[in-house]
């Protein structure tokens, strides 16, 4: 078993570009959604404007209600031509169209773009007066400290890196160790199935921890996360988390000698769990049977426990029942593994 191990971790190691891929990969996209909630290019809606010159436009000069030039949340994308705007609007690169001219306010909206109506009502807003409003609502700000997208987003993107390796790094790899007759040679040694998994579940959980440790540090170098809770209680929760999708590995590779087949196989498995796992953005609002369907994947609690330590300051006990659902989960898995695993078939 430990020759087993060793021989797993020179074997990733010596795979610079692997290795390599595994720490560059999260690194490239937490950077990439830095630079771009930073720098404000990730505007919720865009307003286009015609006629407009691109290359001298001044917003403050625009012929459109005052309000909508100093909305954060509202880019102005400036065309030439109505012709222009007009295929950018059917494409739904833009939300509303807005005409810079005349004393009436003239836009275009699509019927099919939800954040077309949503922005239609803000544009009719934007021509009553703000005193209209005094006497009939009343505006109350959230205070305490807030939670950036990039502190939100980090856990999902680690998550989601480790779900990759583990289904890819051991359920792939032992399929194509069956197909090339390397499983085949471990049956004739004392080597049991017990042990060679064992090997290969410790020595990649090990191996994901680091390079989720050196991701984290090199990341937090440059972006310097909001840490709320324990290192200690978030590093049990990623151990926890880990052991869990190796284990899902591991119920992958116990079958199959089609490398296609796996490789199309762990897709189907890793992008569902991608998305509704809440890797990129919240499910809250969705229907029913989606929340459902969510809960019976291991990332969703993987996530949930890991956010609610990072951004929410929760301690182990708070995040218990995720724990303990991760654990059972590998349990299962293990089990399973271990019951259909073939060294040949």
């Amino acid at each position: 078993m430990w020759a087993l191990f060793v021989a797993r971790n020179f074997e990733f190691i010596r795979d610079r570009a692997g290795f390599g891929w595994n720490i560059l990969f999260p690194f490239l996209i937490v950077a990439g959604f830095g630079v771009i909630f930073s720098s404000g290019a990730g505007s919720e809606f865009k307003l286009g404007v015609f006629p407009v010159n691109p290359g001298s436009m001044i917003v403050k000069d625009l012929n459109i209600p005052e309000k909508l030039k100093s909305y954060d949340h509202i880019k102005i994308v400036p065309f030439r031509t109505r012709d222009e705007a007009m295929d950018k609007l059917l494409h739904h690169k833009i939300d509303i169209l807005l005409k810079n001219a005349g004393p009436k306010l003239r836009y275009w909206v699509s019927d099919s773009s939800p954040k077309g109506y949503v922005l239609e009502k803000v544009v009719k807003e934007s021509v009553i007066p703000e005193d209209m409003f005094a006497s009939r609502v009343i505006r109350q700000q959230v205070k305490g400290e807030q939670i950036r997208y990039i502190d939100w987003l980090f856990p999902g993107i680690l998550g989601m890196n480790i779900m990759f390796s583990s289904l890819f790094g051991v359920g792939y790899v032992i399929v194509r160790y069956r197909r090339s007759g390397v499983l085949k040679r471990l049956k004739a040694t004392p080597v049991t199935a017990f042990e060679y998994l064992a090997a290969q579940m410790v020595s990649r959980v090990l191996i994901l921890l680091f390079t989720s440790f050196v991701v984290w540090f090199g990341c937090n170098f440059f972006f310097s996360f909001h840490m709320q809770g324990s290192y200690f209680d978030v590093f049990v929760v990623f151990l926890a988390g880990t052991i869990c999708l190796v284990s899902l590995g591991l119920v992958i590779a116990c079958r199959g000698t089609n490398e296609e087949l796996t490789n199309g196989f762990i897709n189907f498995i890793c992008w569902p769990m991608m998305f509704l796992s809440e890797v990129w953005f919240s499910i809250e609002g969705a229907s029913a049977w989606v929340k459902n369907v969510a809960k019976v994947l291991p990332l969703t609690y993987f996530l949930s426990a890991a956010r609610k330590i990072i951004n929410d300051g929760a301690s182990l006990s708070d995040v218990s029942p995720e724990i303990t659902i991760l654990l059972l989960m590998s349990l299962v898995f293990l089990f399973i593994g271990s019951l259909l695993f073939s060294w040949t078939r």
